[in-house]
């Protein structure tokens, strides 16, 4: 990107045939209206983009129609705004349109910009002076109380000069919303260029892109790969926030994407059809904003169908706010904190907007408090409340950086300085999920799941006394709603480290477990260790074991497995079991064997431990699986395991 200056993007507002597109071409030298109809009935239909350097700082300048038949392309071109220039002619003064886009801006939260009077030169100076006043009137209250009021003319030039004067003047003094540091644009148009393939273009809302990097096209969540850029039509090596981007890519054909989707860094943005938000209806609504009202949203780029539930309440009178959820007709991506505005079809009216408080959401009751606690808490000044409301509602799914910053607005550089304050104020617990990583969950939630995995225990301890143990694979289905195997090893590893488990690898059991067994099962499992210590390398297998208990054959397979966690006996494979002391002696002469180098076939072992194919291969198997042997074609080599 550019160095030096700050990007910005400005955006015009105002009534039909105000002059908006040529005073935009006044100050930049662009005529942003692009298509055929646009230049033969000299009204824009759709955005148009232009540039405009300012000393070091340079503004993207986007021009949106002023019709109220194209209201849906203004609030596409409004999403992304930094600054407005709210556009009067002083021939005309203030119209319908000129305070809906007000109003819009407003709702969108913009909170810097100024008012150009155009076509001065149709009008005397006291006329034009009545057009200040009621413009004055009409901005009280808004954003642009008190902004500058600058008198221009395109066709004669006046006041150019003075208008980018200001202009500069609001770019050194604009507050901008913080950048999370991660890109993403929402795409305005997409294209295709003979010789290089689909083109898609937009705004650039947070981050930067170079050429090469790969993105996720949404909210489909496909990958596409950078394959060049243009910024405000050249090209360039990578672009960055406030920059108008045109993006080729490779991975997707332009006709699957269109206005609304956006392109993002991998793993920032996932898709959702439910969104909470903080909702305010406008202060000339003419409606109420209903519970169970359906509506048109606009969000970034994206218009779609909803149908609103209002949390508090059952409407919304005009001026007043409250919480409420979006069920969307069709998925988008949003972060923390975005703007949008909510309009009714038919009649057309701007009824509201509001801010996304939480981008994934799922259906939410009134009645409950702890959710509804959580919203509010979303809503908090300080990143560590948000981030712990956002990782509230994932429970004991984990949450990666990226995607911290856009469920709670944190720019990503300052994610894991939170979860660390979090972590030692002791709201977050690390939790291990494998050599050398941990996952951080909410200490609430640890707390439960450490409860549920004894009760979890307890029953299948109860279901089974003969087991000394218990498989991990066996717990983990026993809570089949937790999706992560690791985490629930984890939590088993904090259970150990405090006496409350005895755990192996593949095995566990609640302190002070023993196997429960009659005393001809007792009788019986000695019986079962005596023939498999006579049979040696050769013992009887599992099937001959249990026909020679007979009516006891059902409690073998119980038996066995206990002889295994005893370390009196070594599973080879499901139907064969060998002493412990005969396998390790053949682990030993395994061992032996192969060092220096050596090489060994299935039958170099078979007549090493002077047995037969039939077992020679489990054994075989069993020396791969644990380590000590590497399996190459049809010889083994000695593997790593010290086993």
């Amino acid at each position: 990107m550019e160095s030096g200056g700050r990007n910005l993007v400005l955006g015009t507002a105002g009534h039909i045939d105000h002059g908006k597109t040529a005073l935009v071409r006044a100050l930049t030298g662009v005529d942003t209206d692009r298509l055929p109809a646009e230049r033969q009935r000299g009204i824009t239909i759709d955005l148009g983009f232009a540039s405009l350097e300012l000393g070091e700082d340079r503004l993207a300048v986007v021009d949106v129609p002023g019709h109220e038949r194209f209201i849906r392309n203004m609030l596409a071109g409004a999403s992304g705004l930094d600054l407005a220039m709210l556009v009067v002619a002083a021939d005309d003064s203030v119209m319908p349109q000129t305070r809906e886009h007000l109003e819009i801006l407003e709702l969108l939260g913009l909170s810097g910009g100024l008012v150009a009077l155009t076509k001065c030169d149709l009008a005397d100076a006291s006329w034009t002076g009545l057009v200040e006043d009621e413009v004055r009137e009409l901005v009280r209250g808004t954003f642009l109380e008190g902004a500058p009021i600058v008198r221009t003319a395109a066709t004669t030039g006046l006041g150019i000069d003075a208008l980018k004067a200001e202009l500069a003047a609001l770019c050194g003094s604009a507050t901008i919303r913080p950048d999370p540091g991660l890109f993403r644009m929402a795409v305005d148009r997409s294209f295709t260029v003979a010789g290089h393939g689909t083109v898609v273009t937009g705004t650039v809302a947070s981050g930067e892109v170079a050429v090469g990097d790969e993105l996720e096209w949404q909210p489909e969540g496909r990958v596409v790969r950078v394959r060049g850029l243009h910024r405000h039509d050249r090209p360039v090596d990578r672009v960055g926030r406030g920059s108008r981007a045109a993006i080729n890519v490779a991975g997707v054909h332009h006709e699957e994407v269109r206005r609304g989707h956006e392109l993002a860094a991998p793993g920032y943005l996932r898709a959702s059809k439910v969104l909470s938000v903080q909702l305010s209806a406008a202060e000339d609504a003419a409606r109420p904003l209903r519970h169970r009202g359906r509506y048109r949203v606009h969000l970034g780029t994206a218009e779609v169908s909803a149908t609103l539930a209002l949390l508090e309440g059952n409407a919304l009178a005009a001026g007043s706010g409250g919480l409420g959820q979006l069920f969307l007709a069709e998925p988008v991506v949003a972060v923390h904190g975005q703007p949008l505005v909510i309009r009714e079809e038919s009649p057309p009216a701007t009824l509201g907007g509001g801010r996304v408080v939480q981008p994934l959401a799922r259906r939410l009751r009134r009645r409950d408090e702890a959710s509804m606690d959580r919203l509010r808490r979303l809503r908090s000044a300080d990143p560590k409340e948000r981030a712990a409301a956002a990782l509230a509602f994932l429970g004991l799914n984990p949450a990666s950086d990226r995607e911290l910053c856009a469920l709670a607005g944190i720019p990503i550089g300052e994610v894991p300085g939170v979860l660390d304050e979090l972590t030692r104020s002791g709201a977050l617990v690390e939790v291990p999920i494998g050599p050398r990583r941990t996952t951080r969950v909410l200490a609430e939630f640890v707390a439960d799941l450490e409860d549920r995995v004894l009760r979890a225990l307890s029953r299948l301890h109860a279901a089974r006394p003969r087991h000394s143990a218990i498989p991990r694979a066996h717990l983990a289905a026993e809570l089949p709603d937790l999706s992560s195997e690791a985490l629930i090893a984890g939590v088993i590893d904090r259970l150990k480290a405090r006496g409350e488990v005895l755990a192996e690898a593949r095995t566990v059991a609640a302190k002070g477990h023993s196997p429960k067994l009659s005393q001809g099962e007792r009788k019986l499992k000695e019986e079962l260790h005596a023939a498999i210590r006579a049979g040696g390398i050769s013992p009887p297998e599992v099937s001959d074991l249990a026909a020679t208990a007979g009516s006891r054959a059902a409690v073998v397979p119980d038996l066995l497995a206990l002889l295994r966690d005893e370390q009196r006996a070594v599973e080879i494979s499901p139907s064969l079991f060998l002493d412990f002391d005969a396998a390790a002696d053949l682990r030993r002469r395994v061992r032996e064997h192969l060092e220096g180098g050596r090489t060994m076939t299935m039958a170099d072992l078979r007549d090493l431990l002077s047995t037969t194919r039939k077992y020679a291969v489990p054994i075989g198997e069993y020396l791969d699986r644990i380590g000590l042997t590497r399996r190459e074609g049809d010889v083994r080599r000695l593997g790593d395991a010290e086993a």
